[in-house]
């Protein structure tokens, strides 16, 4: 494809983007567009009483809980734990009455039942969930000490290697796990840098260093690949699907790089070609297999139809990664 067709492609996926839910459009505004802040304020409002985000939120039991799992026994996607996770997905603003409300009800209401109900947001035992928890304490609001006790209990569960691997029998690093940790460690660290009272700013050096170690973990393997062989972990590692629950993919990978705000490292190459490859004729990227597990949210395409969801993080990763280092 020519210079001048891939960036008509691109416009076009960009006008059909903006015929989706709102969840997408304030974050094409954003992250596309470069939209004025109230333009982008005014869209990410809708997401909250339009589309998926008010169907997520209208969902909820007057007792916190989603589908009646706080992460969805069985494998039910459902739960409260992925239910929060997709809204973070959505960008949903934690300040808007109707979140607030639905994150009061888990905080008062939601606890970890096999663990001595131990409140929702404090965290459990496995470091793959503990990740996801931190990160939507972060999101919405919720940090303090039993944010703190999932942050030390990372540090110590992190491997010689840099990863994490939430079966503590295995002597390797779970690529799975440590993305989640990674996004959860990532969140805890803006949230010091904003001055979030739940935060404890003493953790900030060690949270940095276990966040760049755990990333050169990934880096090391260019996200996908096994640092032995150079073949494929797994052929999942290549299928880009929303939402992403526990799952790894490159482009979650990709999307968490670019959300660090750093420049693209090098070693990124390779699994920004393999993104590239999977770009339709169109300027969209299809939809793959959906993640296993029942009651899922069928947020997105079937199979093999373009994604909007896909689409979106697939541009704002190429528009990061191609501002230093263009194609």
């Amino acid at each position: 494809m020519s210079e001048a067709s891939a960036s008509m492609a691109r416009m076009d996926a960009i006008d059909w983007l903006l015929d989706a839910d709102p969840a997408i459009r304030w974050q094409v505004a954003r992250d596309l567009l470069d939209a004025p802040d109230d333009e982008v304020a005014a869209e990410r409002a809708r997401a909250a009483t339009e589309g998926w985000g008010a169907e997520l939120l209208a969902r909820q039991a007057d007792d916190g809980y989603w589908g009646g799992h706080e992460y969805g026994e069985e494998g039910a996607r459902n739960s409260v734990m992925w239910t929060l996770q997709i809204l973070r997905n959505f960008g949903i603003d934690p300040a808007d009455p109707r979140v607030a409300g639905a994150i009061d009800r888990v905080r008062d209401g939601v606890t970890w039942r096999e663990f001595d109900d131990r409140p929702y947001f404090s965290g459990e035992e496995e470091a793959c969930v503990n990740g996801g928890v931190l990160a939507n304490a972060a999101y919405f609001g919720q940090l303090g000490a039993g944010s703190s006790e999932i942050v030390r209990r990372l540090f110590d569960e992190q491997r010689a290697d840099g990863g994490w691997n939430c079966e503590p029998d295995s002597d390797r690093s779970s690529i799975d796990t440590t993305m989640c940790v990674l996004e959860g460690l990532l969140a805890y660290e803006r949230a010091i840098e904003a001055g979030d009272d739940g935060a404890d700013p003493a953790l900030l050096d060690t949270v940095r260093d276990a966040r760049r170690r755990g990333e050169e973990y990934l880096l090391a393997r260019q996200l996908y690949r096994r640092r032995s062989t150079g073949e494929v972990v797994k052929q999942r590692y290549l299928e880009l699907s929303f939402p992403t629950y526990w799952w790894y993919d490159v482009l979650r990978a990709l999307d968490y790089f670019r959300a660090t705000g750093a420049s693209a490292d090098p070693r990124l190459a390779d699994p920004l070609d393999l993104l590239r490859s999977q770009r339709l004729d169109d300027g969209r990227w299809p939809a793959g297999r959906p993640k296993r597990g029942h009651d899922a949210y069928e947020i997105d395409v079937p199979e093999g139809e373009p994604s909007p969801w896909n689409t979106l993080r697939a541009l704002r990763v190429l528009r990061w990664a191609e501002t230093e280092h263009p194609e």
